[in-house]
C-alpha cells in the first residue's frame, strides 16, 4: 500500500483529530445528559505513550500533517504536556493544536506553547453568566474568559472560539459574540448543531442554519465572503467584516461551519482516534477499526500503518449528514471519546 492515507475517492488524510479522554468537567445540554456518562476505564484508554507512538506513525509513515487533540476536554489529560512535547520532537514536525472547554487553560497556557502547542480553539457559546449556566450546566464562564486571555498572552495563536447557536437559548447573542471576539483579537467560529448528542435528542428542525447565522449577524455588521480559490478541506466558510481589522492588520473575519447544511465531505482530509484505540474514519461513521488490541498485541510499526491504511481506504463518499434520513451512529460517546 501507499505510505499515506487515502481512499477510494482519492481524497487523503492528513489532518489527525486525537481523543485524549472521553471525561469532561461541562455537561452541555447538546452534548450528554446532566448525569454524565459512563466513563471508560482506565486500562481501556491509551497511555501516552501508545498515543505518541501511535501519533508518530501517522506522522512519519502515513503523511499526516496535522494533528488536533480533543475529548472530552483534553486539559483533564495528566499527561498532556508530555504528549505535546513528543509530537512535536517529530521529523516532520506537525502542526499541532487543541480544542478545549477552556476550563484549566489559564493554568496550562504557558507550559503548553513552551511544550510545543501552537494554537487553541475554545468552546464559548455565550457571553451571559446565567445562559452558560444553563447550557453547561455548571457555573465556570469566568474560568473560560481566563483561559481564553492565557492562550493569547502565551501566544497560541490564533486564538480561535468555537460557538454553536441553540434556538431560543443564545441566537440573540450572535452579533454580541462577534463584537466581543473582534473586540478581543479572537477569530469566532459558528457551527451548525450536530447530532452529537449522547442522549440522541438532536432536531434538525431546532438547528440554527448557517443561513440563518449570516442573517444575524447581519443585523450589525457588514459581511463579504472572502476572496479564496476554493475551500478545499477547510471546514470553516470565512466572511470579512467590513471596517474591522485583525490583531496583525489583516481585515478581520468570523467563519461558519455548516457541517449539516453545506458539508464539506467531498474534500475531507480527516482520520480520528478515539481515546480508547479506535480509528473513525469520519466522525459519523458506523465502524471503528481497533488499533489498541494489535497495539497490545505486539503489533510492528508497519503492521499498525497497514491496519490505518485499510481503515481509511473504506471511506464512505459522506456523512450523509444532510440526508432527511440520516441516522446518528450508535455510539453514545460520540462527541465526548471520538475526537471531534
Amino acid at each position: 500500500m501507499e505510505p499515506v492515507l487515502i481512499d477510494t475517492f482519492g481524497r487523503r488524510a492528513v489532518d489527525l483529530r486525537v481523543s485524549l479522554t472521553d471525561r469532561c468537567n461541562l455537561r452541555c445540554s447538546y452534548c450528554m445528559p446532566e448525569e454524565g456518562l459512563s466513563w471508560l476505564a482506565k486500562q481501556d484508554l491509551l497511555d501516552d505513550q501508545e498515543v505518541i507512538r501511535l501519533v508518530r506513525i501517522a506522522v512519519t509513515r502515513l503523511g499526516v500533517t496535522e494533528v488536533r487533540f480533543t475529548g472530552g476536554e483534553p486539559l483533564l489529560r495528566p499527561g498532556l504536556v508530555g504528549i505535546v512535547a513528543a509530537c512535536a520532537e517529530l521529523d516532520p514536525r506537525p502542526e499541532l493544536s487543541l480544542t478545549t472547554n477552556g476550563i484549566g487553560l489559564a493554568r496550562t497556557a504557558g507550559a503548553l506553547r513552551a511544550a510545543g502547542l501552537d494554537r487553541v480553539n475554545v468552546s464559548l457559546d455565550t457571553l451571559d453568566r446565567e445562559t452558560f449556566r444553563t447550557l453547561t450546566r455548571r457555573d465556570r464562564l469566568h474560568d473560560v474568559l481566563e483561559g481564553l486571555a492565557a492562550a493569547e498572552a502565551a501566544g497560541l495563536r490564533p486564538v480561535k472560539v468555537n460557538a454553536v447557536l441553540i434556538r431560543g437559548v443564545n441566537q440573540h447573542e450572535a452579533a454580541d459574540l462577534l463584537e466581543w471576539s473582534l473586540d478581543h483579537g479572537y477569530e469566532l467560529r459558528f457551527i451548525e448543531q450536530m447530532p452529537l448528542d449522547a442522549q440522541h435528542g438532536w432536531d434538525r428542525g431546532q438547528m440554527i442554519t448557517a443561513e440563518e447565522i449570516l442573517h444575524l449577524l447581519g443585523e450589525r455588521f457588514e459581511l463579504h465572503p472572502e476572496p479564496v480559490a476554493g475551500r478545499g478541506a477547510a471546514p470553516a466558510e470565512h466572511w470579512l467584516v467590513a471596517g474591522r481589522t485583525g490583531p496583525d492588520g489583516s481585515p478581520a473575519r468570523v467563519g461558519v461551519i455548516a457541517s449539516v447544511t453545506r458539508p464539506f465531505c467531498r474534500a475531507c482530509d480527516r482520520t480520528r482516534l478515539t481515546a480508547d484505540g479506535q480509528i473513525r474514519d469520519c466522525l459519523f461513521a458506523v465502524t471503528e477499526t481497533d488499533l489498541r488490541t494489535a497495539l497490545r498485541s505486539g503489533a510492528d510499526d508497519e503492521a499498525l500503518a497497514d491496519l490505518w491504511r485499510t481503515a481509511m481506504w473504506g471511506k464512505r463518499a459522506g456523512g450523509g449528514i444532510d440526508a432527511p434520513d440520516f441516522t446518528q451512529p450508535e455510539r453514545l460517546d460520540i462527541t465526548v471519546a471520538i475526537g471531534g
